[in-house]
């Protein structure tokens, strides 16, 4: 059996405890990996200077395929975020983040199962911003919506729809008060849709999306969006399915492909050895469905599932969510769920 080839990124604060969580399961599916670890983040700067070392982008250009935990971007500093930079440089345009329910967990729905697909590279989140006046009183950030990259990733959006056998796309904007970028989002949201008359299309505005997730998230399917909305909608999502910590994500481009957890870094948690590994694992699950491994992919998600509804094995938010009191449900550490959910991968 051939080995994959993957780079390893663990990342910053509890990053290295979920990546090895996620690397024992991915693992025990008797899959076989070469593992290239590099570092990015807090600790690339100590040594080498920089929170993204060329290096980091050359493995991934070389492999095509990454596994990256969180790192630290700490906020209002001049500190360069790697996930933005990351997706940029490499064109990494299609930021996936599946919301499906697990056995209920967290959340009032137990019937979630959604994707946003969310633009990655450009919008308010393109890096064009400045001070509007010398007395840094007034800010300015520029809100970049472009027509090639609108049409790719809303056509990314349908081809995934049929790919997966999903059977409605509905594409959020703010077109009635963003006349140019909304409008233009929208414009080229209808125009690939009528390429695809099997597949259901709507529109929705984000601030209606938002409402219309927490009152009736059952009548979507998958959503496609610019970066801020899809940034925002898929943190929502990942509220309704249970949480961050069991919300994985994928950066999709061309050549290269890199699936990481949505949640942060936690670094007030890091070396404790509690966290929930879920999110980093299931983000292990995309990554072998992308890499052709479905049947792999298919028993890690049973058996995430398995563990987390049997409620023997749990970290501390999955319990409580199951009993805030603490008393009926017993309280597990990172790596020992992580075992158990290797052990059931082991067993199917």
């Amino acid at each position: 059996m051939a080995k994959h080839k993957i780079t390893l990124i663990p990342g910053d604060g509890i990053g290295p405890e979920v990546t090895d969580a996620a690397v024992t399961v991915l693992e025990a599916t008797g899959v076989k990996f070469e593992w290239e670890k590099m570092d990015a983040g807090e600790a690339a700067i100590k040594q080498y200077g920089t929170p993204l070392p060329e290096m980091v982008l050359d493995s991934l250009r070389k492999n095509k395929v990454g596994l990256k935990g969180p790192v630290t971007t700490p906020i209002g500093s001049g500190f360069r975020s790697v996930n933005v930079a990351m997706r940029q440089t490499l064109d990494l345009y299609a930021c996936v983040r599946p919301a499906r329910s697990i056995a209920g967990v967290g959340t009032l729905y137990r019937d979630i199962d959604l994707v946003i697909v969310r633009e990655a590279t450009e919008g308010l989140y393109s890096g064009v911003e400045h001070w509007v006046d010398r007395e840094h009183s007034a800010a300015e950030t520029v809100n970049i919506i472009t027509r090639k990259n609108s049409e790719r990733i809303v056509r990314y959006a349908f081809e995934y729809a049929r790919r997966e056998g999903r059977k409605k796309i509905t594409a959020v904007h703010k077109a009635n008060i963003m006349k140019c970028t909304g409008s233009l989002f929208q414009d080229i949201s209808r125009e690939v849709a009528a390429e695809y008359p099997d597949i259901e299309f709507e529109e929705r505005l984000v601030d209606n999306m938002c409402m219309q997730l927490v009152k009736k998230p059952n009548l979507y399917d998958v959503i496609v969006t610019t970066n801020l909305f899809g940034d925002i909608i898929s943190d929502l999502t990942a509220g309704l399915s249970g949480g961050l910590g069991v919300a994985p994500g994928g950066n999709i481009g061309d050549e290269v492909a890199l699936f990481e957890p949505v949640h942060g870094s936690a670094p007030k948690y890091a070396g404790q050895n509690k966290v929930n590994p879920v999110a980093e694992i299931l983000s292990g699950e995309m990554l072998l469905r992308h890499i052709g491994e479905k049947r792999a992919a298919d028993r890690v998600w049973k058996a995430v599932c398995a563990v987390i509804e049997e409620k023997k094995v749990l970290t501390y938010d999955l319990a409580l969510a199951i009993d805030p009191t603490g008393k009926s449900v017993k309280i597990s550490s990172l790596s020992e769920m992580a075992e158990e959910i290797a052990g059931k991968v082991e067993n199917m």
